[in-house]
């Protein structure tokens, strides 16, 4: 009888198991590295891992992971307000640049990334298409891989910065 009962149990853990809900369409995870290059009044820049972006350009969160999955810093934004999150610790912006500036050191247009990660120009302002896939923002986004979930993004601006994104699937 305990035999009986403990396959049962095992087969309808096994069922539960398979019967997991599907992944968050709204959801975009991956790999993200962006690269600041040194100026005269500061030196190079680097920040990467693993990150999960969720929403749109204007309410949405992203989140960068450590390897082990632990989120080391979330981004929430909304209309006329965006928050940083490190650990116990809760900043407010007045907008989602501000808060770039102080995450990367350099404003970055996280609300275009949606559409970036897509392969497209975000639809919120003027983009011009050119070599491998657009510009936008004074950003050259390489949208040649972006069917491998993969793009590279880069302001030549002083200071240079690069964005490589690359999704876990692609979009």
């Amino acid at each position: 009888m305990r035999r009986r009962l403990a396959l049962l149990a095992w087969g309808a853990a096994a069922l539960a198991g398979c019967a997991t809900p599907p992944p968050d369409a709204g959801l975009l995870s991956g790999r993200i590295a962006v690269q600041v290059a040194p100026t005269t009044t500061a030196p190079a820049r680097q920040v990467s891992g693993s990150f999960e972006l969720r929403g749109d350009a204007q309410r949405g969160q992203l989140d960068l992971l450590s390897p082990l999955g632990t989120v080391l810093l979330r981004a929430r934004w909304e209309p006329g307000r965006a928050d940083l999150v490190q650990g116990a610790d809760t900043r407010r912006f007045a907008s989602l640049d501000d808060l770039s500036v102080t995450s990367f050191g350099e404003v970055l247009p996280l609300g275009a990334l949606f559409d970036w990660l897509r392969g497209r120009p975000w639809p919120g302002a003027a983009a011009s298409q050119g070599g491998s896939g657009f510009e936008q923002f004074g950003w050259s986004v390489d949208t040649s891989r972006s069917a491998d979930g993969q793009i590279v993004a880069h302001r030549a601006a002083a200071p240079a910065v690069t964005l490589r994104a690359r999704l876990d699937a692609a979009p």
